[in-house]
């Protein structure tokens, strides 16, 4: 148990500075780690439960599993390293094109368990021999295009809800921007979840949602668990998606340790392998894929409280919302047209944050290789060019992840080759 005693009283526990930070391995007193806790679970809140609603998996589970994720995360980190594991977007894309197909959410549990295993893997991969692989197999323009596509491929999707009730969506969507333009701090920050709460309430004075279910919920219970069921024809959908969790994890690392001032490239192996192990057991039990979250990111930078403490208080809070069947039934009565308002800026946001990755990387789309990858990949992914061998359904965002790789790395090797592209440009890899 000397895990969950190991945090130093910060001060008094009672007053913060101007400025004064908590450190990880700090907390204030229990009721104020709680009161950032909670906190951090109204940040991940909305994100978290957008994945579930829009894929057809019960929110109550999904919620179960980010507890879990969470709390495996610190456990495996020992509490040095502060994070959130909620909802990735990262697997709407695929888990939507498998219900699409009619394969069922069994099925899709199946892509998401392998796609966590696959990242343990990569995890314990890392641990050993570190992270430089990553870089040289996944440059800015690979990083980037792939995070772009899965994003922009889900544009058909936000129209399709977008449409079912156009006022209503157009509500939520000027709720979520006006929202983050018109308050400060963490207010801002939870746009979207109060964008939608802005649109349920319009949605309501409109009749456009139906409360039977919620009436018949129970108030307590356990989340609907389910197996996976084997289909490794799903798979080329899904295994991209261990790129994008790469990313965001060594992203997410990368930052808090700007945040804290502490180096955290150790912990790139264990973040990687707790966020796969996290991952798989949601797929294994029925819940979503998990993935370090940017929103408690936003929670700290704005608290100045790093402390991992106020995460096992966040844990520990959607753990108890997890056992509300009647809590899940209000959140799967969101309609369309919400939907549709929330996930026209959304996806939109998913996609920009692959371009976020080229600007911050300064790739130069001045050479050939890079721009004809960006574009080729781009158009790929957004038309979602879709073809079959043997039985597996590739989709855009399949095809495109591995053409970028094939793309990339083979035009690079080509150039080097013919002289067209310099060794050192190819070592730098941008």
């Amino acid at each position: 148990m000397s895990i969950f005693a190991g945090w130093k009283l910060h001060g008094n526990g009672k007053t913060l500075a101007p400025g004064e930070v908590v450190e990880p391995d700090e907390r204030l007193t229990w009721p104020r780690t709680a009161g950032i806790g909670a906190q951090h679970v109204i940040a991940m809140f909305g994100s978290t439960f957008l994945v579930p609603i829009l894929t057809g998996f019960d929110p109550s589970t999904t919620l179960f599993f980010t507890a879990l994720s969470t709390a495996l995360f610190l456990l495996m980190n020992a509490n040095k390293l502060p994070s959130y594991l909620g909802s990735s977007f990262g697997f709407i894309a695929p888990i939507m094109a498998v219900t699409t197909a009619h394969k069922g959410l069994a099925v899709a549990s199946f892509g998401i368990m392998v796609t966590g295993g696959l990242l343990a893997i990569i995890g314990l991969i890392v641990h050993v021999v570190g992270a430089r692989w990553i870089d040289v197999l996944m440059p800015p323009t690979v990083t980037g295009a792939i995070v772009a596509i899965i994003g922009f491929n889900l544009a058909p999707s936000a129209w399709n809800n977008f449409k079912v009730a156009p006022i209503t969506a157009l509500v939520t969507l000027l709720a979520v921007m006006f929202i983050s333009v018109l308050f400060k701090g963490l207010l801002g920050r939870l746009n979207i979840l109060l964008g939608v709460i802005v649109g349920y309430v319009f949605a309501v004075a409109r009749h456009e949602v139906d409360f039977t279910a919620v009436r018949e919920a129970a108030w307590f219970g356990l989340p609907k668990f389910h197996l996976p069921e084997a289909d490794f024809s799903v798979l080329a959908m899904f295994i991209p998606v261990v790129l994008v969790l790469v990313a965001e994890n060594i992203g997410h690392v990368k930052s808090v340790s700007l945040m804290t001032g502490r180096d955290y490239d150790n912990r790139i192996g264990t973040a990687l392998l707790s966020d796969g192990l996290g991952t798989f057991f949601a797929g294994l039990g029925g819940g979503s894929g998990t993935t370090t979250y940017a929103e408690n990111i936003g929670v700290m930078a704005a608290t100045k409280v790093y402390s991992t403490a106020a995460y096992w208080c966040a844990a520990l809070f959607a753990f108890i919302l997890s056992l509300c069947p009647k809590f899940g039934a209000v959140i799967n009565t969101i309609p369309g047209g919400v939907l549709g308002g929330v996930t026209t800026l959304l996806y939109g946001m998913i996609g920009m944050l692959g371009v976020r990755i080229w600007v911050e990387n300064k790739v130069d789309f001045g050479k050939t290789v890079n721009m004809t990858v960006a574009a080729v990949v781009m158009v790929v992914g957004i038309a979602d060019f879709t073809f079959a061998i043997s039985g597996i359904s590739f989709n855009g965002i399949a095809i495109g992840s591995i053409a970028t790789l094939i793309m990339y790395h083979g035009l690079k090797a080509i150039g080097r080759v013919r002289g067209t592209v310099d060794a050192d440009d190819y070592i730098k890899q941008d």
